[in-house]
């Protein structure tokens, strides 16, 4: 067992992270963390529309997964946006309307190499969440050097 950090995202957006669709999710606080992060689905959806749009059949049953880990990704960077047009530049990577950008920043955490792993319910937080992991137990390939 190893200690490994998770981040709790509502549905869809979860699972448009660990479907590769989405590569930066947009919080108001920075962070200096880096590498693997568990990606938990919230209990409580994104009800918007807006949100829904971007899930597809492919992704519709992971996207309907709530209340516990169901990938992970690395954390590569956490960008500043400090103004709209910063925002608007990366739409296609975080996924978020333009009026979702609050003055005077907001921070996205850039996340590459997702990874599906088997729903496993626990609860979440609002920030970084320690969670005692077995990637064996979990089922999770653990990718060769």
């Amino acid at each position: 067992m190893a200690t490994v950090y998770a981040l709790s995202l509502k549905q869809p957006w979860a699972a448009l992270l660990v479907g590769g669709r989405k590569t930066i999710e947009v919080r108001s606080w920075p962070t200096a963390r880096r590498g693997r992060i568990l990606i938990h689905a919230a209990r409580v959806s994104d009800e918007r529309p807006a949100a829904w749009a971007y899930v597809d059949a492919e992704l519709e049953l992971l996207a309907r997964t709530c209340g516990g880990i169901i990938g992970m990704a690395e954390l590569a960077d956490c960008t500043p946006y400090r103004s709209l047009e910063a925002f608007v530049s990366d739409r296609a990577k975080h996924l978020n309307e333009p009026e979702w950008f609050v003055p005077p920043v907001l921070y996205g955490f850039t996340f590459d190499k997702p990874q599906w792993v088997p729903f496993h319910p626990y609860p979440g937080w609002m920030r970084f969440f320690p969670v005692e992991w077995d990637e064996t137990a979990a089922g999770v390939a653990t990718p060769s050097p």
